[in-house]
């Protein structure tokens, strides 16, 4: 078992605990949408994606952001698991990203959908 994020209570006032499946999906999270020098520690973590919220669409932009995830992911995250294919899509004001990746450890195929709203001032 691992720590759920974000870190909270579960309801019989413990730490809430996770699936491992789970774990490596909040961390795929992390990765996503921490921006890079957000860590004092780690400047270099995340994969920037939430600058892009207000950038113009384009197909070149389109291929640029699922590039920049996919070596973001792969870098952080390649003893967990394997990128099978990254789609990045913005509308409006939110950014949604959808990961398909199976974890080394288990062999599971998972599709996961994280999505993001542009940041309040």
């Amino acid at each position: 078992m691992h720590l759920d994020y974000p870190f909270h209570f579960d309801g019989r006032n413990r730490t809430a605990l996770t699936s491992h499946a789970e774990h490596v999906r909040d961390l795929i999270e992390q990765v996503l949408f921490t921006t890079p020098g957000e860590r004092v520690n780690r400047p270099d973590f995340g994969s920037g994606v939430m600058q892009l919220v207000f950038a113009p669409n384009s197909p070149e932009l389109a291929a640029t952001v699922q590039f920049t995830v996919q070596g973001a992911l792969q870098q952080y995250l390649g003893h967990l698991i394997v990128v099978e294919a990254v789609e990045v899509q913005s509308e409006e004001a939110s950014l949604r990203i959808n990961v398909d990746y199976v974890i080394r450890q288990t062999q599971e195929r998972i599709q996961g959908e994280f999505t993001r709203g542009a940041p309040t001032p």
